[in-house]
């Protein structure tokens, strides 16, 4: 299943799966440019629709000097303009029912960050722009349970929603997928996505910055296909050594190519 109601995605395949991928953060105009280019150039190559992720600031940090964004203007207006620029819809969070309807105005979709997919008025908000709202899961959530936040943006009238599994609390410093998840969301009839990338994340380390383990994104993007994942969503970066946000968990942008093919592979294969 597709995502609805964005003019923008290119479907060659309706069988094949989409992919959200940027950059954690906008934090600059031609890192987001480069990295989008990349990926759709790849993806054209491969017949995957593409829909560029950027956030526009990082509301959820642990530290009080974490890196939060560039300016909420200036980063809206970069991830609009890379958007119009190659022809791509683009997605970008949102924390608050404020928030909403200033990023309905630069965002094909938006996205409910999974701490907070149980907010209802923003939810609400969201719904109510009509643009497609991607929700992720919340980590401590069930799978049967976004089913509620689901039927929070059918009350405003707006069909247009995906959901989006990235990984499940393991402790206090990891995280588990449940590929059951997968299927079970499904069952709601909206596309289902796996956060790759996120699922990943090691938090609540000591030193307050998020680590990760990078050199498993294969092995759970590969599963997340072969699970029959409608979306894939990777964070990726040039540098992720250098990135101001997430990078621990970030693919290389040059590492992106080698992965797309592999699981284009699997899902021709199913």
């Amino acid at each position: 299943m597709l995502p609805k109601n964005i003019s923008k995605l290119k479907v060659k395949d309706p069988g094949m799966f989409f992919l959200i991928a940027g950059p954690c953060v906008v934090e600059n105009e031609t890192m987001s440019l480069e990295v989008a280019s990349h990926i759709q150039q790849i993806c054209e190559r491969l017949n995957i629709p593409y829909i560029f992720k950027s956030s526009y600031k990082k509301a959820n940090r642990s530290k009080a000097d974490s890196f939060t964004g560039i300016g909420n203007e200036t980063a809206m207006s970069i991830i609009a303009s890379v958007g119009k620029d190659l022809n791509i819809p683009t997605l970008t969070d949102i924390h608050t029912e404020e928030e909403a309807a200033f990023a309905a105005r630069y965002v094909d979709v938006l996205q409910i960050p999974a701490f907070l997919c149980r907010q209802t008025d923003l939810l609400l908000s969201a719904g109510r722009t009509k643009k497609t709202v991607n929700i992720k899961k919340g980590q401590f959530s069930s799978a049967t349970s976004m089913r509620f936040a689901v039927e929070k943006i059918l009350s405003t009238g707006n069909e247009n929603i995906m959901l989006t599994e990235r990984g499940t609390t393991f402790g206090y410093q990891d995280l588990i997928v449940d590929m059951r998840s997968i299927p079970e969301m499904q069952k709601f009839g909206v596309p289902v996505i796996l956060d790759v990338t996120h699922s990943l994340q090691q938090p609540n380390q000591a030193e307050g910055v998020t680590g990760g383990r990078p050199d498993l994104i294969e092995t759970i993007a590969c599963a997340g296909i072969a699970a029959g994942a409608d979306g894939i969503f990777i964070e990726t970066h040039p540098h992720p050594e250098t990135a101001k946000s997430d990078g621990a968990n970030m693919l290389r942008l040059e590492l992106i190519e080698k992965l797309l093919i592999k699981l284009a592979k699997i899902r021709k294969a199913l």
